[in-house]
């Protein structure tokens, strides 16, 4: 006000000499006066300009006071919480006592009336309350008489800060040394991981090979390799006592369907005797549910076609095919099975099967893979037909249906040969027909051409891959086996045992061998021998049972 009186009587003081000035001298007062106002225009200006800034200066620091009020009361309200709980949890009478009294010195400060506190929750309602009211009368006489109080929440704000650092750190230690822990979890569990599969890979079919033998309520065994040498070498020297009586089926095993000589010779040699008999036409490589169906509708057409029953012999997977027909369907069947042989047969499962589908070993997944693409894409097979052999399908079906108590069975297993000399040996599995070709003739027919067709034997070294097989079963588990089924595994509870001495690989028993020895029996009347055998069995249990019966 007093500088707007002295602007005011500065322009009177201007006017009254400009007034006085002479009219000669009008033209250079004029500019002069002008220069004048200029002057004053532009320190009003800058004067406007320092102002305003001036202003904006006191509102930055007056939100900056603010700011750092509201920081310093936030820390007042967390340590009168924290010197609540901790007096209250100590001794509850004298921490109400003295929050009450400094309240209540802070309040004679105020204009307002004090109120008596008695909890912690009304402490926080009035600390509140002071906050606000300091900020709203940041002007009056309360602040200014409060400013001693600042010091405490500053004090305790450098106390939190080296606290606060401490906290951080020690979460900060806390979660790594958690981080460091859950590492060494993670690399334990993978240990442990591969440990158990490295032990599982190791330990590989050992506990169940044999379990058969091992399982408390299996019917025991009988031994009949004397009675099968006798009736074989009989065979050889020319008493056929295969009645005409029944329809024999052969019933051939695992990948069969690639073999187009499995069971033809058998099958020549029976029919050339003047007895039916008859190759199943089954998948193979389907799974053994699905082959006990179809053997269980093959064996009712042979019967209802023939009146006849039927005499069952199976090889390998075949054998466990009719042992599932059987266990399956025994009240469909009873009456049109005469009985079952089972040659070379992993009733009990086979450890190689097992060793290349077991879970939880080293490269299980990808070993599975691998076969399912051998068997499912390759030959349009079942993986199934592979995963029925291993011990736990078998364990599981067998617990589930077991066979038949009065029916004839014959099991017949033999060991493989591991010398060297089998490495020579080849078999006969198929004829490749060879196309219809044009030969020079040098002899003095009329034609200069003749037309000839050639059948060239497709061999296999069968025999020494089922070597490297038995050796490979030896060294591993220490047991015995054709290449493929080991002898224990073969033997079918409650049935006749045949246990030849002669070294027979497991597909000796189908196929033929491009090195055979005249003075030795053949695939051929070893089949003979046990259907012999399984026909004499049969007898006798039906002579049991009709003696049981008087």
């Amino acid at each position: 006000m007093i500088s707007g009186v002295e602007e005011f009587m500065g322009d009177v003081h201007i006017e009254k000499e400009v007034s006085e000035i002479p009219s000669t001298a009008h033209g250079d007062a004029v500019k002069n006066t002008s220069l004048l106002i200029d002057t004053l225009g532009f320190h009003s200006l800058m004067d406007d300009i320092f102002t305003r800034l001036l202003t904006l200066t006191s509102y930055i620091s007056h939100r900056f006071i603010q700011f750092i009020e509201d920081l310093v009361f936030r820390d007042v309200i967390r340590c009168s919480e924290n010197l609540v709980v901790v007096s209250s949890e100590r001794n509850p009478g004298c921490s109400c006592h003295s929050i009450c009294t400094s309240i209540s010195e802070g309040c004679s400060l105020s204009s307002k009336p004090c109120i008596s506190i008695s909890s912690p929750t009304v402490l926080e309602g009035r600390t509140s309350g002071l906050r606000e009211e300091l900020l709203v009368n940041a002007r009056s006489e309360f602040v200014e008489s409060n400013y001693n109080y600042r010091g405490v929440p500053i004090f305790f704000q450098g106390l939190m800060l080296p606290l606060s650092s401490l906290r951080f750190a020690w979460r900060l230690s806390l979660l790594s040394w958690k981080q460091f822990f859950s590492y060494l979890r993670c690399i334990q569990v993978q240990v442990q991981s591969i440990t158990s599969r490295v032990c599982t890979t190791l330990r590989g079919s050992s506990d169940d090979i044999g379990w058969l033998q091992c399982t408390p309520g299996m019917a025991s065994v009988e031994d009949g390799t004397a009675r099968f040498l006798e009736l074989l070498a009989g065979i050889r020297n020319g008493e056929h006592k295969l009645p005409n009586s029944f329809v024999y089926l052969l019933i051939p095993g695992l990948f069969s369907n690639h073999g187009p000589l499995y069971f033809v010779g058998a099958k020549r040699f029976f029919s050339k005797m003047g007895l039916a008999c008859h190759i199943a036409k089954i998948h193979s490589e389907a799974s053994v549910e699905h082959n006990a169906w179809e053997l269980k509708q093959y064996i009712e057409e042979l019967y209802w076609g023939s009146g006849k029953r039927v005499m069952l012999l199976g090889h390998s997977k075949g054998g466990v095919d009719a042992a599932a027909a059987l266990s399956v369907y025994w009240s469909d069947l009873k009456d049109k099975v005469a009985g079952l042989a089972l040659v070379q047969s992993p009733y009990g499962g086979s450890p190689l099967a097992s060793d290349i589908l077991r879970e939880g070993q080293i490269a299980d997944k990808e070993t599975r893979k691998i076969m399912e693409f051998l068997i499912c894409k390759l030959i349009k097979g079942d993986i199934r037909a592979l995963e029925d052999l291993t011990y736990e399908k078998r364990k599981e079906f067998i617990m589930k249906h077991k066979l038949p108590e009065n029916i004839p069975l014959i099991s017949f297993h033999s060991e493989a040969s591991i010398a060297p000399g089998v490495l020579a040996t080849m078999t006969h599995i198929a004829h490749a027909e060879l196309p219809w070709l044009p030969f020079p003739n040098f002899s003095n027919e009329e034609s200069d051409n003749v037309q000839a067709g050639r059948q060239v034997p497709v061999v296999i070294p069968s025999s020494a891959a089922m070597a490297v097989c038995a050796l490979h079963l030896q060294l591993r588990y220490g047991e015995k086996s054709d290449g493929l089924v080991t002898c224990r595994d073969a033997e079918v509870p409650g049935s006749v045992v045949v246990r030849p001495d002669k070294k027979l690989d497991h597909a000796w028993m189908v196929y033929s061998s491009r090195k055979k020895n005249p003075s030795e029996p053949d695939s051929c009347e070893m089949c003979e021998a046990l259907l012999t055998l399984l026909v004499e069995l049969g007898k006798m249990k039906q002579e049991a049972r009709e003696n049981s019966n008087d």
